[in-house]
């Protein structure tokens, strides 16, 4: 008897299978909500890093976008800069075989006829572009100077267009090393020419020897010099402006 009372006072105690469980299930529910966060944060931080990286591409497109139009618009302002300039210096020079047509060089003692016994010959040529309707000649085919003296001479022009045109020349001087000692006073070159249908004009050139050419051992074996021009259509040579 007393077995059996023993056994119905035993208080009965909360199964530790489902305590396991529900703790079990506790720490996952924790894991997942931690796991859940992680993956948000991560998210962020990668769509923050996107982000800046969207921004920073975008800043770096638009300065090298920046820097091209700059540099862009820079060679554009060289380029026509450059025949203008690079006309002036050959002017100044005598590069490249261009007459000098510095006032510097007009000096009253720069005038002065040198050795007598060495007379320089001088020829003239002269072209005309295809896009000009004009004849253009010069007339005198070659005279003889010497170092110091002055000489004049003219071009001719004549219309043969059917409307005003106005053309403009360029010039040079071979051979290219005697084109420092050419010095040109009054001449045509890059100014603007206005004719009307079948008028005519001369146009004159004006110019010197400088003296020092005989000093000039690289010179010693010129005894002719040609003075060359080209005319062309205007309309179509807007860089051949007249240099400031």
């Amino acid at each position: 008897m007393l077995p059996s009372l023993s056994r119905r006072f035993v208080p009965r105690m909360p199964c530790q299978r489902n305590t396991q469980s529900l703790f079990s299930r506790c720490i996952q529910q924790q894991q997942q909500q931690q796991q859940q966060q992680q993956r948000q944060q991560i998210q962020q931080v990668r769509w923050q890093s996107s982000n800046q990286r969207s921004q920073q591409e975008a800043t770096k497109n638009a300065s090298a976008l920046m820097y091209t139009a700059a540099v862009f618009i820079s060679m554009v302002g060289i380029s026509y800069a450059a025949v203008p300039l690079y006309r002036i210096f050959c002017a100044s020079t005598g590069y490249n075989g261009t007459p000098t047509t510095d006032p510097a060089r007009f000096a009253a003692d720069r005038l002065v006829p040198a050795d007598q016994k060495r007379r320089i010959r001088i020829t003239f040529e002269s072209n005309t572009s295809d896009a000009l309707p004009w004849t253009f000649k010069p007339e005198l085919r070659e005279v003889y100077v010497v170092p110091g003296e002055t000489a004049l001479t003219f071009y001719r022009a004549k219309s043969k267009a059917e409307e005003d045109i106005v053309g403009i020349a360029t010039y040079n001087v071979t051979p290219y090393r005697a084109g420092s000692y050419f010095n040109k006073i009054q001449c045509f070159c890059f100014e603007e020419q206005r004719l009307a249908p079948g008028e005519d004009v001369d146009m004159p050139v004006f110019f010197f020897i400088d003296p020092d050419f005989n000093e000039d051992p690289y010179m010693k074996d010129v005894s002719t010099v040609t003075l060359s021009y080209t005319l062309f259509n205007a309309k179509y040579a807007k860089d051949l402006a007249p240099p400031s």
